[in-house]
């Protein structure tokens, strides 16, 4: 009975180990092959559990997700023949898992390899056709929308598939933008100085303008002053000869105390006359006689 027991023990164990041999799964992000001596025998499962040939089939497995490829940046050479250094990456996915193996064996780093020099050959052939102003500012979608679509017709070929070709930076080498930061600070300084020197000119013109009319008022101010003057002068002298026409004495009077108003303005001014000078007719007596 023991050992009947143990025989039944024994072909459990084999038949489980003889299941275990014959069923794979297959998971959602993954892509299978079975090989029967080397050669693929079936390669379309989908998703789940399935069967093989214990010691007679083999099961590969790559990763069926995205992959993404990021490019070391690379120089490449413009119309004008400037260099730009160019940063990219690109999506892809196993397409077509049979030619994947066969062309590449399976191998995720060839594939990315073979990729990367796929795509800087299309990148030099197409900056080798554009000006840094059209591949920086103006064409930039079409440069990425031909590499995407020259790229996807050459990974046909080792099953896969191109997904997204993206430029992640477009810059000018070290040397070459330290050399344009000069030229472009120059042409900033050079403005500026034009700027100035034309605020100077308009400054000159404008003072120059001023101090025109400054001239031009002051001297039309000192000829309507003098104006005004000589008219009140003859006003002045017509009154005083109005009044002496009118009194004489009084006039002689006036004028006579003008001058002494004039003669004594400070109580040190000495005036030396002959006390008979006609002067001093008015301070001998009020009658002037």
């Amino acid at each position: 009975m023991n050992m009947l027991n143990g025989s039944f023990s024994t072909i459990a164990a084999v038949l489980a180990v003889g299941v275990s041999m014959s069923v794979f799964t297959v998971n959602e992000y993954e892509k299978a092959l079975k090989l029967q001596l080397g050669q693929v025998v079936d390669a379309d499962y989908q998703p789940g559990l399935h069967f093989k040939l214990p010691l007679i089939n083999n099961v590969i497995k790559f990763d069926g997700r995205i992959q993404t490829l990021n490019a070391e940046p690379e120089r490449y050479l413009t119309l004008e023949k400037k260099n730009l250094l160019v940063d990219s990456f690109v999506k892809w996915r196993i397409a077509d898992v049979q030619q994947f193996y066969i062309s590449m064996g399976g191998d995720i780093r060839r594939a990315n390899m073979r990729l990367s020099q796929i795509i800087k050959d299309g990148l030099r052939a197409e900056f080798a056709v554009r000006s840094v102003q059209e591949v920086i500012a103006g064409e930039r979608s079409q440069i990425v929308g031909d590499i995407a679509n020259a790229a996807s017709q050459q990974a046909k070929e080792f099953g896969i598939e191109i997904l997204d070709v993206r430029l992640k930076r477009i810059d000018l080498p070290k040397d070459v933008s330290e050399s344009v930061y000069r030229r472009m600070e120059a042409e900033r300084i050079r403005v500026a100085k034009d700027v100035r020197s034309q605020g100077a000119e308009a400054g000159e013109r404008i003072r120059a303008d001023a101090d025109r009319q400054r001239t031009v008022l002051l001297a039309e101010a000192y000829k309507e002053a003098e104006k005004l003057r000589g008219d009140g002068d003859g006003k002045s002298a017509e009154l005083y000869a109005g009044s002496h026409s009118k009194n004489a004495e009084f006039y002689a009077f006036y004028r006579s105390l003008s001058v002494y108003k004039e003669s004594f303005k400070d109580k040190r001014d000495v005036l030396i006359l002959d006390s008979d000078a006609d002067l001093l007719r008015f301070l001998r007596q009020p009658s002037g006689k």
